[in-house]
């Protein structure tokens, strides 16, 4: 099995936006807070390829971007660090 986890640190007002995706949330200060999702996959690679060729996911993530001002502009004023990370699991 193999196990990713995505973070993103931003503003706190930008949390909102993100809500009902499923992911959670850590304050790490009055203004900024970690976002982030564990995923668990028998074989990254495929799923990955699944979903970047899946048009409607693109179309939902292009629309969800526009919707919120556009990828740069979010980007530019309420993403801090967005970070993938390889986990093991001692289980």
């Amino acid at each position: 099995m193999f196990y990713r986890r995505k973070f993103y640190k931003m503003k706190k007002e930008f949390v909102e936006r993100l809500n009902g995706r499923g992911w959670w949330m850590k304050e790490l200060d009055e203004d900024t807070v970690e976002i982030f999702a564990i995923w668990e996959y028998d074989s990254y690679e495929k799923i990955e390829a699944n979903v970047r060729s899946d048009d409607d996911h693109l179309k939902n993530v292009q629309d969800w971007y526009r919707k919120n001002g556009g990828k740069e502009y979010i980007g530019k004023y309420y993403i801090k660090e967005v970070k993938n990370e390889y986990i093991d699991s001692i289980i």
